[in-house]
């Protein structure tokens, strides 16, 4: 059965949302930063720390993770930075 939302591979990066990782103190200048990312399809890319083996057995009742999703996450403050750039509708 096909998915109502797919991820598209061949979508290019438009903007940072927010602000980048070594400016919230999140990082040390190292290539492993987290980072919220805005595609040029419209799509949000994220890249944070894989977490899903570490939640998988507690996710709330009405929430799955498919073979191909992982469970990412990313400091509070780089969403809060990202807010003033994520519309409203």
């Amino acid at each position: 059965m096909k998915r109502p939302w797919e991820a598209d591979p061949a979508a290019g990066f438009r903007r940072r949302l927010g602000k980048s990782a070594l400016t919230l103190g999140n990082t040390n200048a190292t290539p492993a930063c987290p980072d919220i990312w805005e595609l040029d399809n419209g799509d949000i890319a994220l890249i944070g720390r894989d977490m899903t083996e570490q939640y998988k057995a507690r996710l709330p009742d009405d929430v799955s993770i498919v073979a191909d999703e992982r469970l990412v996450v990313i400091p509070r403050n780089m969403l809060i930075a990202a807010k003033p750039h994520i519309p409203d509708a």
